[in-house]
C-alpha cells in the first residue's frame, strides 16, 4: 500500500489542479502507480488562505467522485502550511485528520530564525511537525548543520520524490542524496501539483532508493507514511542495517 503525504490535487485550491478534470488526472496518474491513499495538502499561506472547511467539502466531494469513476484511491484532509511567528493562532488541519502530525514548509530563499520557538511550541501542544522539502531551502542547502539541529529538536523530514531524481536541478539532487545516506530523512512525498510538469513519481523515487542505497529504507518511508495515516508513532531507523 502506497500513501502519498504530500500533494496539490484538489481542483481551485492552490498552483496545483485547477480543474476538477485535472484534479481526475493526477490522482488517476497515482492510481496507475500504484498510490492508493493520498493526503491531499494545498497551501495555507498569504496567497492562498485556505481554512480547514474547504479542504474537508473538497476531499469529500472528490472521494464521492472517485467513487463514480471508479478510481481506486483514497483521500484525505490535510494542509502545506507556511511556517509564521502567529502560526498557532490559525486553525490548523493535521494530515489526515491525525490531530498529530503537520505539514510546515519554510520559505525557500531563507532560514526563519523564529523556527525553533515555534517548533518547540508546536510540540507542546502535542504536534509532531513534519517539514516539507527542507531541500529546496536555500539557507539550508549550504548550512547542513541547521538541517541536523532540526531533527534534533524533534521535527521530521519530508524529501520530495522528484528531487531525489534530480527534477529540481543537480545541487538539490545531491543534497538529497546526503540527507538520504546520513539517515536524516522520515518521509519521501511526491508534491504531485500536475500532470505535465509535476506529476506522482513516489513510486519512481522508491526504485531509485531501493536500487541506491536499500530495500529496508523504502519499506521504512513506506511504513512511516502509513503512521501519518493512521495518527500513529513512526518508528525509528535502525542505523545499523
Amino acid at each position: 500500500m502506497l500513501v502519498d503525504i504530500h500533494n496539490h490535487i484538489l481542483p481551485g485550491l492552490d498552483d496545483g489542479a485547477a480543474t476538477v478534470e485535472q484534479s481526475l488526472m493526477l490522482i488517476a496518474n497515482a492510481a496507475a502507480n500504484g498510490i492508493k491513499h493520498i493526503v491531499a495538502t494545498p497551501h495555507q499561506d498569504e496567497t492562498y488562505k485556505n481554512k480547514s472547511l474547504i479542504v474537508y467539502t473538497k476531499v469529500r466531494e472528490m472521494n464521492a467522485l472517485l467513487l463514480e469513476k471508479n478510481i481506486p484511491v483514497t483521500l484525505y484532509a490535510g494542509m502545506e502550511i507556511l511556517l509564521n511567528e502567529s502560526i498557532l493562532d490559525n486553525n490548523l488541519l493535521t494530515l489526515a485528520n491525525s490531530g498529530k502530525y503537520l505539514l510546515i514548509e519554510l520559505p525557500n530563499n531563507h532560514f526563519p530564525p523564529y523556527l525553533f520557538d515555534v517548533l518547540y511550541k508546536l510540540q507542546l501542544k502535542g504536534l509532531i511537525p513534519i517539514i516539507a522539502h527542507p531541500e529546496k531551502n536555500a539557507f539550508l542547502l549550504q548550512n547542513k548543520d541547521k538541517v541536523l539541529e532540526i531533527v534534533a529538536r524533534g521535527a521530521l523530514l519530508q524529501i520530495t520524490a522528484g528531487s531525489v531524481l534530480g527534477k529540481n536541478g543537480r545541487k538539490i539532487k545531491a543534497f538529497s542524496n546526503q540527507l538520504l545516506k546520513e539517515q536524516l530523512v522520515h518521509f519521501i512525498a511526491s508534491d504531485a501539483h500536475s500532470l505535465r510538469h509535476r506529476p506522482f513519481l513516489l513510486n519512481k523515487a522508491y526504485e531509485y532508493i531501493e536500487s541506491k542505497y536499500s530495500t529496508d529504507l523504502v519499506e521504512y518511508f513506506k511504513e512511516n507514511a502509513k503512521h501519518v495515516l493512521k495518527g500513529s508513532e513512526f518508528y525509528v531507523l535502525d542505523t545499523k542495517r
